[in-house]
């Protein structure tokens, strides 16, 4: 199964690193404490809900690169795939890991925020500890070069038309990519059918090979081929155009009130020491402030935007009480 894309993005994010100049830092000190037992005593273990060459995989391995150049913690880090149920098979490992903080979950809010709102799974905000959020990733209207529809309006014009809808690639049915769709959906009165695959990359390869017509995926999975010409962009879900795609369209200003994107973050298991929270949030502070991080979220079209373990947890509770008519009008969340 062909991941391309993604690999070419993480390798492209390492080879940044590695070609910029990195002064020796001292290995970060764990702190010392009854409750926090020296965090970190042992291999930090980042979780990701997608396959490798996603792009929370692509993020979670990126922020492990960065931690590692700088020496921002005094243990190793791996980076591991819990793939399955949009998400939840790696959100059910971290509920598991209850008081464990060497277990960090890579968030991506779309597919979270959903599992956290359904009262059928069990996965209340209850069960976890918000770290750091560090940027969204924006979403696009994404279809070949050589597609028939060269605007937005086209592709909705001919949905309208079809008595079987067209086709778009998501990488879940609760993640952002369908839940962009959706907005779309209710926006325009156009309807569509999604297909899912288990990581972006793949996703963008199935519209790029011709076999689904677009993606709603995010622009930063697709952008080698975008910049190749392989691909175009009908329209964005920033509130502004993007400075990479300046003839790019966003969706408000075509008239279609729908501004969302894949929020990057990360969490521990509730029932963590709070001297352990406050080291990593502080480790993942120094990444969101280095010179690394701020070029490759500049290259990589992310809209930038930090918040620390509190107000991250303000933001998913405000994400989750929003996202109840989502969850209701695909049938989710009542318990059998």
């Amino acid at each position: 199964m062909s991941k391309e894309n993604g690999v070419r993005r993480l390798a492209v994010a390492c080879a940044f690193i590695a070609s910029v100049a990195v002064a020796p830092a001292a290995s970060a000190q764990a702190p010392s404490t009854s409750s926090g037992q020296g965090f970190p005593s042992k291999t930090v273990e980042f979780v990701v809900h997608v396959n490798p060459g996603g792009g929370t995989d692509v993020f979670a391995r990126l922020i492990q690169e960065i931690i590692g150049r700088e020496k921002l913690i005094s243990q190793p880090m791996i980076v591991s795939s819990k793939t399955g149920g949009a998400g939840t098979v790696a959100f059910n490992y971290i509920k598991s890991k209850r008081g464990e903080p060497h277990t960090v979950l890579t968030i991506a809010t779309g597919s979270f925020v959903t599992a956290i709102s359904r009262t059928d799974l069990d996965l209340g905000l209850e069960h976890f500890t918000p770290l750091a959020f560090f940027a969204r990733d924006p979403q696009g209207v994404i279809v070949p070069a050589d597609s028939k529809y060269n605007t937005f309006k086209d592709l909705v014009d001919d949905a309208k038309k079809q008595t079987e809808a067209i086709v778009c690639a998501v990488t879940s049915a609760t993640g952002t990519g369908r839940q962009t769709l959706w907005r779309i959906e209710r926006a325009t009165g156009a309807k569509f059918k999604f297909v899912t695959f288990k990581a972006g990359s793949e996703a963008v390869l199935s519209v790029l090979g011709g076999h689904v017509p677009f993606t709603t995926e995010n622009v930063s999975e697709a952008w080698a081929h975008i910049e190749a010409k392989k691909m175009r962009v009908l329209a964005v879900t920033t509130e502004k155009r993007m400075p990479a795609l300046p003839d790019v369209p966003t969706l408000t200003e075509l008239g279609y009130n729908v501004q969302i994107g894949t929020g990057r973050g990360f969490g521990m298991p509730a029932g963590v020491p709070k001297e352990a929270v406050a080291h990593m949030e502080g480790v993942l502070g120094k990444v969101h402030k280095s010179a690394f991080w701020r070029d490759y979220s500049q290259k990589n079209m992310y809209e930038d935007r930090w918040m620390g373990s509190a107000d991250f947890a303000k933001y998913l509770a405000e994400q989750r009480a929003a996202q109840k008519e989502f969850i209701d009008s695909i049938g989710l969340g009542k318990k059998p």
